[in-house]
């Protein structure tokens, strides 16, 4: 069966998925995650993509990235894959693949399902037990869009920072859709989108479509 066709347009929120092939651990210690961390900001830039929310799981990881250009996201997950590989190896005493071949994606197309991909990234320790709530958990984006740590690596998306007019208002009007759980329904929307390569969200029939409230031209 032929691959999925990756769809990206400049400006338009990308949820990307990255495994470990055959679902091996990515991270073996806390000096991992810090590196592969390090090296996702210095490529975002380099790559003109802007990122919202992350997840940095055990055997896989999750980001939430509005690209500048079509070709931003392949080029920061080529350059970013390559520099982690070439330092986990050496870490590690270990040769050969990490990646579970293509990073897997899907558009996100409206503020519904924007803020729907934030807490599907930023929950997932807790879904997985992890954590009891994602704030414990140090490797993921929710305790800088929830609490304002600081970072070099996360930049708000508009329909974010539009949340209110300070940071501290913002974050707790952010912090409130965590109270409760995604949907199953969301959640199996999201990972049906993200595995198929199938734009999340649409236009209600005979309306433009709509990507976070501008007309698709």
């Amino acid at each position: 069966m032929p691959r999925p066709t990756r769809t990206v347009m400049p400006d338009v929120p990308l949820h990307i998925i990255q495994r470990g092939n055959n679902r091996i651990p990515c991270f073996g210690h806390p000096s991992d995650y810090l590196v592969y961390l390090d090296v996702l900001r210095e490529c975002a830039q380099d790559c003109d993509c802007a990122v919202h929310a992350y997840v940095l799981m055990t055997n896989h990881v999750h980001l939430l990235m509005s690209p500048g250009d079509t070709d931003g996201p392949s080029r920061l997950m080529q350059r970013l894959g390559q520099r982690y590989v070439q330092y986990f190896n050496r870490r590690h005493a270990r040769t050969g693949t990490l990646w579970e071949g293509r990073f897997r994606s899907c558009l996100v197309m409206d503020a519904h399902y924007l803020m729907a991909c934030h807490r599907y990234i930023e929950l997932n320790p807790v879904r997985a037990g992890m954590v009891a709530t994602p704030s414990d958990y140090p490797w993921s984006s929710y305790r800088i869009n929830a609490l304002g740590d600081d970072s070099d690596i996360i930049t708000p998306h508009p329909v974010y920072s539009d949340m209110a007019a300070d940071p501290p208002a913002r974050q707790a009007t952010y912090r409130k859709f965590f109270e409760q759980d995604l949907a199953a329904d969301m959640l199996e929307q999201i990972r049906y989108a993200s595995n198929s390569s199938r734009p999340l969200g649409t236009a209600p029939p005979h309306q433009p479509a709509l990507i976070l409230g501008r007309p698709l031209t």
